[in-house]
């Protein structure tokens, strides 16, 4: 019998923030697939206990309490500021790289794998050390030059070591590396 692939769910209103938020799940846990839903009634109706995280906005948490509140190490409430007390939050308000950094902080600290995300897989072709060192000072917030001074190599080395680590992960964007650093282990959530 073949495994199925866990499913995630994003609660939402509002579209932008939904299409937005499963595309950064898309790339932060690629073994899983996304659902999105624009109210607690179509969510319902879709058998809500396969989900094995439900990411609500805090409008929806708030509207069905209950169900959230005996479901807290599912859910996730997309937080504009205020912050229900006992479930996990991550602030809709930031830019997608502190975003997916809070998503792996979040994933950094649950308790039982089995709450934990799919993480990323690894890289067909290992990473070498050099390019492991210029990953994890990207994931660590460093621009190409910044790079470049810290290693004391040049600005266009940096950028073939970017390109090189970006062929060998499949991955596309600034964002996509910090999650694969953070999901590799090559930089640790909490010091970021």
């Amino acid at each position: 019998m073949m495994q199925q692939r866990p499913v995630i769910a994003i609660l939402t209103a509002n579209v932008l923030v939904g299409v937005g938020l499963r595309s950064i799940l898309e790339k932060a846990a690629p073994a899983a697939d996304v659902e999105l839903f624009g109210n607690f009634q179509e969510f319902a109706e879709a058998d809500p206990e396969r989900f094995i995280h439900y990411f609500v906005t805090a409008q929806l948490f708030a509207a069905h309490n209950a169900f959230f509140r005996a479901r807290s190490h599912r859910t996730i409430v997309l937080a504009n500021g205020q912050t229900p007390a006992g479930v996990h939050c991550i602030d809709v308000q930031t830019d997608e790289e502190r975003f997916v950094r809070s998503l792996m902080r979040l994933q950094h600290s649950v308790r039982r794998p089995e709450h934990a995300l799919p993480v990323q897989p690894q890289a067909a072709q290992p990473l070498t050390e050099r390019e492991a060192e210029v990953l994890t000072l990207i994931a660590g917030g460093l621009i190409n030059k910044q790079v470049a001074d810290r290693l004391g190599i040049g600005l266009t080395t940096v950028i073939s070591h970017r390109r090189n680590i970006m062929e060998k992960l499949g991955i596309r964007t600034a964002a996509g590396l910090v999650v694969y650093a953070l999901a590799a282990g090559y930089v640790d959530p909490d010091g970021m």
